[in-house]
């Protein structure tokens, strides 16, 4: 079994900041493509911002400049530093990896559970 544990959300004023982190767990072989997504109430899920193994990273505009996406290869975990927050970022915020589990000879995508940033004006 693979899981993917998040953690960091939580409310923060607008112009604040938050980091999330998600510790990726289990009989994992390797890890590509590392991601977070955010879902607003009523609104679909959206790819915020990604890495791959090899570090390389790619954003939605409407975060470019205020997040960074990081990850520890080390420790199975990638990280979401979010600064100068908005309301508009508000929403569940999603793990995603891609990669591949021991004993399996295809990749799989996981999800963590989401958290909640709530960013007051």
């Amino acid at each position: 079994q693979v899981q993917l544990v998040e953690s960091g959300g939580g409310l923060v004023q607008a112009g604040g900041s938050l980091r999330l982190s998600c510790a990726v767990s289990g009989s994992i072989f390797r890890l590509n493509a590392m991601a977070w997504y955010r879902q607003a109430p009523g609104k679909q899920r959206e790819l915020v911002a990604a890495v791959t193994s090899g570090g390389s990273t790619k954003y939605v505009d409407s975060v470019k400049g205020r997040f960074s996406i990081s990850r520890d290869n080390a420790k199975n975990t990638v990280y979401l530093q979010m600064n100068s927050l908005k309301p508009e970022d508000t929403a569940v915020y999603f793990c995603n990896a891609v990669g591949r589990v021991v004993g399996i000879t295809f990749d799989q995508t996981f999800w963590g559970q989401g958290t909640q940033v709530t960013v007051s004006s």
